[in-house]
């Protein structure tokens, strides 16, 4: 069993290793993380996806670039490739699914795509429709689908303002769909005032988010 300190660096190092584009140390630290008898989903969220997270920020100070996103992405996936068949997630008990995309308008999808990665970890079956989808498609996606929650990301003021215009259409064709927005210019309050039922600020968060959100709907 780790002790508190051995666990903080664990995360640290995981964190460190995405940052730092290191695939071998990735899944070095996450066979530990396993020998360790760690949390496996506290591994991925507070190490890896923490680690992506670090990189989102450094892609849009423009200290990073794709070429580096992507290899950053190649050390999340080696570590999650070890550790993703040990995840539980309290409160699942029954395969879930989300249909997830970046509106119309907005081209950014590395936090989308991180979010993707933990919903699919946590065993949902996750419909991606990618960057710059047409609001209708969501609505589309999710009818044909039946899909318990439609997550919606933006990245910029201006995309933003079409979250609202989504939800009011998913509204119009199912009433009982559970919508949830995440990106860097929303907050909490805003995701209510556009009528989204849940929030989620970061990936790590997200499928908590998203269950918690489903119980309080009773669904």
């Amino acid at each position: 069993m780790a002790t508190e300190e051995e666990i903080q660096k664990l995360l640290k190092g995981l964190h460190d290793a995405v940052v730092n584009m290191d695939e071998v140390a990735a899944q070095e630290l996450s066979q530990v993380v396993l020998e360790k008898d760690v949390s496996a989903y506290l591994a991925v969220t507070q190490g890896l996806a923490s680690g992506m997270n670090t990189v989102g920020d450094l892609y849009a100070r423009q200290e990073y670039f794709v070429p580096e996103v992507l290899l950053c992405s190649d050390a999340l996936c080696a570590g999650l490739e070890v550790l993703r068949p040990h995840i539980k997630v309290s409160g699942v008990e029954k395969k879930r699914q989300i249909v997830i995309g970046t509106v119309e308008g907005d081209i950014h999808d590395i936090g989308k795509n991180l979010v993707k990665i933990m919903f699919e970890a946590a065993g949902w079956t996750v419909h991606d429709l990618g960057r710059d989808v047409q609001l209708h498609r969501f609505v589309e996606e999710q009818a044909k689908t039946g899909s318990d929650v439609v997550a919606l990301s933006a990245l910029m003021t201006t995309s933003m303002m079409a979250m609202p215009k989504v939800i009011e259409m998913l509204r119009a064709e199912n009433s009982d769909v559970a919508v949830m927005v995440g990106g860097a210019p929303l907050s909490r309050d805003i995701a209510r005032s556009y009528g989204a039922d849940g929030y989620a600020d970061n990936a790590g968060e997200a499928v908590h988010e998203a269950v918690k959100m489903l119980e309080k709907l009773n669904r």
